[in-house]
């Protein structure tokens, strides 16, 4: 008898929302090749459940803000595929990624796939920003326990497994306006001052320069920020202002808390 054909292996897509309408749908119909489109929504006051279940997600609301983790814990709760892949709603994943990402799964390959960005910010595509940091997204189902973290949260997995990096860049819509990046530096600095504060870091004005100023010169000179104009230093400097403002939240705000609530 010969060999029973394998079954294909089934990924799904899971991204959290909050207001999204504007972005949801372009990061929904980036994923149209997944076999589950997975949506935990925080709240929406906007149209972005309507648009989402539009494109087929499955969408599960939960209002009651607790962090990034407890959310992504209810992704993971819903998630149906072998595979799960965590998509941020302002981002898209390029025909080159859909490919690549796609391969891997069909591989079934026990890994922890990360990601990189191409960025746009205030209307411009960053061409020449390096990319700062590389980001996990990929994983196989059964091997991660839960998320915990603060911000930046990290899975749990039950066995350890090699990292393999996705070479085509995810398009992440990182800053719309200077008006939303002002909000978001209130949320992120904040966020990052309450998992210092879990660490027992120190906080204070001087330490909030000297990360400011070193984070600075770390984007905008050596990642190359500067080749991008106005809108490259725009980027580098709300990057920089939040590495000053979690040192400086951490050194006088003494309620800090883990659970500040998403604007």
């Amino acid at each position: 008898m010969p060999d029973a054909v394998q079954k294909k292996a089934t990924l799904t897509v899971a991204v959290l929302t909050l207001n999204e309408a504007k972005r949801i749908q372009a990061c929904l119909q980036s994923a149209q090749f997944a076999d589950q489109l997975l949506v935990v929504d925080s709240g929406s006051t906007d149209d972005t459940v309507a648009i989402a279940q539009s494109l087929g997600a499955q969408v599960h609301i939960y209002p009651d803000w607790q962090g990034f983790a407890v959310q992504r814990n209810r992704l993971l709760e819903h998630a149906t595929g072998e595979y799960i892949f965590f998509l941020d709603a302002d981002e898209e994943m390029g025909p080159t990624f859909q490919v690549e990402l796609q391969a891997i799964v069909a591989s079934r390959q026990n890994v922890v796939g990360k990601i990189h960005w191409r960025m746009v910010a205030f209307g411009h595509e960053l061409k020449h920003l390096r990319s700062i940091s590389w980001v996990e997204r990929l994983f196989v189902r059964k091997s991660v326990s839960g998320f915990t973290g603060v911000v930046h949260e990290e899975a749990q997995l039950t066995d350890p497994m090699p990292r393999l990096q996705i070479a085509a860049p995810l398009l992440h819509h990182s800053r719309s306006t200077v008006h939303d990046s002002l909000q978001k530096l209130t949320q992120y600095a904040m966020l990052g001052a309450a998992k210092r504060a879990q660490q027992k870091k120190r906080g204070g004005v001087l330490r909030g320069l000297f990360s400011g100023l070193s984070m600075f010169v770390r984007v905008y000179v050596l990642h190359l920020a500067f080749l991008s104009g106005g809108a490259g230093f725009l980027y580098s400097f709300f990057i920089a202002l939040e590495a000053f403002f979690r040192y400086a939240a951490l050194g006088y705000d003494h309620d800090l808390t883990c659970d500040v609530k998403r604007s």
